[in-house]
């Protein structure tokens, strides 16, 4: 018999594993690996000039980081107020209203026009746009009555559809030349960030993580529920408002520098929670931002360097976060 017991399986071994042990094994293998995709993403093939292509390279690998952490980070806190594993910002609307601020734009002003105005000029709109409709949507339904979840589905998928059908008719409209430049600024893309955002952007983005890393133990008396951390003294009210406006503008800001990556955030988080189950939201947030910027400097990489740019990293994650979404959705994950 001892020496049964001592031949048991791995995965009993791995059971056995403290929140501890498996969350440092975890952090340093994922810590790790984005080292090394990084390495790869910027020394593969490097064809004349070292300096203008690391400086090509590192702007995008800048880009990805952003986008990784804020939206991986943003998603979290957002499902934590929202008690639902299955909502994201990007989910409530985000990627139709910044469609719709293209083709507008490029319907008022001709497309020349509105891809010339100057970047810093136009990430400022579209920033100022997306976060204050965020701050709307998000803020009058989770602190005007308890329980509106399902009211602000709704809403969220009205408005959604309505800014896809006027962004539909637009674009009917348009000239042939103008749409197909409208394709293009409609998706996600790393290989057209102007390299002044990225301070700008970097600047926004790590002041919201500071304070969202500040309320990390308090996200963990939120995820309790809301009678639960109201008698624990938590003032539910403000705390969601506070982490539905920061996370508003993380995600803003990281769609208004690459374009809308629709189902990014809910593939990354629900694999998080998967990694290290029970965690409190310090350890999630490490983890949610290392498998962020993993999967998408290694999605880069496969897209530029081994599929020739045949398709777009946005749809690839799209695919999968879709199927990670259906799955939640079948597993009564929508509470």
């Amino acid at each position: 018999m001892p020496d049964l017991l001592s031949h048991a399986p791995s995965g009993t071994a791995r059971a056995r594993l403290s929140p501890e042990a498996r969350f440092r094994r975890w952090a340093i293998g994922l810590g790790v690996a984005t080292v090394l995709a990084i390495a790869l993403f910027l020394t593969w093939n490097l064809l004349g000039s070292l300096a203008f292509a690391l400086t090509l390279r590192g702007t995008r690998i800048g880009a990805i980081i952003l986008c990784a952490i804020a939206i991986s980070v943003s998603t979290l806190a957002f499902q934590t107020v929202t008690a639902n594993r299955i909502l994201t910002p990007s989910i409530m609307g985000m990627d139709a209203l910044y469609a719709l601020l293209q083709t507008v734009m490029v319907f008022s002003l001709g497309a020349t026009a509105w891809i010339t105005t100057p970047e810093p000029v136009r990430f400022v709109v579209e920033l100022a746009l997306m976060v204050g409709f965020s701050l709307l949507l998000y803020r009058w339904m989770f602190t005007s009555k308890p329980g509106a979840l399902h009211l602000m589905l709704l809403v969220g998928i009205v408005l959604a559809t309505l800014f896809r059908g006027v962004t539909a008719l637009l674009g009917k409209l348009l000239e042939p030349s103008e749409y197909t430049q409208l394709q293009d600024l409609s998706f996600a893309s790393f290989n057209r960030v102007d390299p002044t955002l990225l301070a700008v952007a970097a600047l926004i983005i790590a002041a919201a993580i500071a304070v969202l890393w500040r309320l990390r133990h308090t996200l963990d008396v939120m995820a309790l529920g809301r009678d639960t951390a109201v008698s624990l003294g938590v003032d539910h009210r403000s705390v969601t408002t506070m982490v539905l406006a920061l996370s508003a503008v993380l995600v803003g800001t990281s769609t208004a520098l690459v374009g809308p990556i629709t189902f990014f955030g809910l593939l990354v988080v629900s694999l998080a929670y998967q990694l290290v189950p029970g965690a409190g939201h310090g350890r999630l947030v490490i983890i949610s931002a290392l498998l962020g910027t993993l999967v998408l400097v290694a999605g880069q990489f496969v897209v530029e360097q081994l599929s020739g740019n045949s398709t777009t990293l946005s749809v690839v994650v799209e695919f999968a976060g879709g199927i990670v979404f259906i799955l939640l959705l079948l597993k009564g994950a929508l509470k």
